[in-house]
């Protein structure tokens, strides 16, 4: 089954920057969508679409900050190279920090943006395949039975049958059978990946005081 395509979005009020960053996006095979204002990119995104972002810092509506910010407040997970007229370190630090994949002061070598619109894709898909597994997760937990999951949570404490057993009032048979239960409904092939499964979906092992 081959990837849905990514779509570069390029932000940026100078129509001759758009045209030449459309023409470069073109050049390596990436779709690429132009917008000429924060609102208007803002307005049309879809919060599933796969891609990243090349977001001009100083815009007429509002500054890349905002932007990043309302993406953050959507849910919408598109990595940002944040692209500015001069070198404002404050707001690179902030930018960073916040998320961005790359903070390029103009003008720039294409090098180094090809570079970063390169990191910057992997990057969503490889994020994009964590969204899809934790939500396949979800669903195989959703799955199980309350007791299902009260056995899970106890088997990776590390727990043995007898122990589940005692501590439900329970048989060991029982147990046993809700536990193969758990690991055939989980896809867990063995106890190591159930408990990776379970700190994925953080579910946490409960700690005992000794």
């Amino acid at each position: 089954m081959s990837e849905e395509p990514s779509t570069v979005f390029i932000v940026d009020d100078d129509p001759s920057i758009r045209e030449s960053l459309r023409r470069l996006v073109s050049s390596l095979g990436h779709a690429a969508r132009t917008c000429t204002s924060a609102e208007t990119f803002l307005e049309t995104l879809r919060p599933d679409v796969l891609g990243c972002i090349i977001l001009d810092v100083l815009l007429p509506d509002l500054n890349g900050l905002e932007v990043q910010a309302r993406l953050a407040d959507l849910g919408v997970q598109l990595p940002i190279i944040f692209l500015t007229g001069s070198a404002d370190i404050p707001m690179s630090v902030r930018a960073m920090k916040a998320g961005a994949m790359e903070f390029l002061t103009k003008p720039f070598r294409n090098e180094q943006l090809v570079e970063a619109i390169r990191v910057a894709l992997d990057t969503n898909r490889t994020m994009q395949r964590r969204r899809v597994e934790l939500a396949e997760l979800g669903q195989r937990y959703e799955s199980l039975s309350a007791r299902e999951r009260q056995v899970m949570a106890k088997v990776i404490e590390g727990l043995l049958n007898k122990q589940i057993a005692g501590d439900f009032g329970t048989t060991e048979a029982t147990v046993k059978q809700q536990r193969a239960q758990v690991m055939s409904k989980m896809r867990a092939n063995s106890l190591a990946e159930l408990v990776r499964f379970a700190a994925r979906m953080g579910l946490e092992p409960a700690i005992h005081p000794k």
